[in-house]
């Protein structure tokens, strides 16, 4: 029978007591690692190790506990995370964070498609790039990408804050709601009733505090803002293939 080994941890400050429980997925299963993080109480700090892109990583954290994935993470990775951080370094599959609530989600690498789906709350920073539909229908999630982000993303974004500090995919912001874009990079194309808006003073701040939360130095200056032209709220009998 594998047991969870007790050890030191280096080099990670944020941690009460300087202890870290060590998982090792080489020979302990995911199910037995999440089982014990949904046990977990606030405080305690995690390390896993060769998690070898293990599907459903850290899913349903409710306590404010610190997770480490030393490795790549695969699909839905720290979904309907509740409280905490989890950071991962490395990449991580389809659906990270989907349906985060609060706390904060961290990929030191790239993210496929779907990343932050439907999230409620919380934060979540991918340094490098991210794939179709980053925030698709987000409620209220803030999100971070360093690098760029692939088509059809915040489709249907109801809520909350998408950031990207590289390039924008086709269709971008497709059927928004009132959930802000910010591309410091190009936009290959806009969706549906997404458009440029002017970036005010109280933008200019917003973008900046997601900056600073996500450990970044670009200039907000150097971004645009995008989101609802609010046309698609009411019905229009010039949209309607019947009248």
């Amino acid at each position: 029978m594998v047991t969870l080994i007790e050890t030191q941890t280096q080099d990670y400050t944020t941690v009460p007591d300087g202890f870290s429980t060590l998982v090792d997925l080489a020979d302990f299963p995911v199910r037995g690692l999440n089982q014990a993080l949904h046990d977990a109480v606030d405080g305690q700090s995690w390390t896993v190790e060769n998690p070898g892109g293990k599907h459903g990583l850290g899913v349903g954290i409710n306590a404010a506990v610190y997770v480490t994935i030393n490795g790549h993470a695969g699909y839905y990775a720290a979904g309907m995370h509740q409280k905490g951080e989890v950071i991962v370094n490395g990449n991580a599959g389809v659906g990270l964070a989907e349906n985060i609530m609060s706390g904060r989600v961290h990929v030191k690498g790239d993210a496929s498609q779907s990343a932050a789906a439907t999230g409620h709350g919380g934060l979540v920073v991918i340094d490098g790039n991210a794939g179709a539909r980053c925030g698709i229908s987000m409620k209220g999630v803030d999100i971070v990408v360093g690098g760029n982000i692939g088509h059809m993303s915040a489709f249907m974004a109801q809520a909350g804050r998408l950031v990207v500090c590289g390039d924008a995919g086709d269709a971008l912001g497709d059927s928004i709601y009132e959930a802000r874009i910010y591309v410091k990079g190009t936009v290959a194309s806009l969706g549906a009733d997404c458009i440029e808006k002017p970036m005010k003073t109280e933008h200019l701040e917003e973008l900046a505090g997601l900056l600073a939360a996500a450990n970044r130095t670009e200039n907000p200056a150097d971004f645009k803002r995008y989101g609802s032209a609010r046309n698609l709220y009411h019905f229009s009998v010039l949209n309607s293939t019947s009248y």
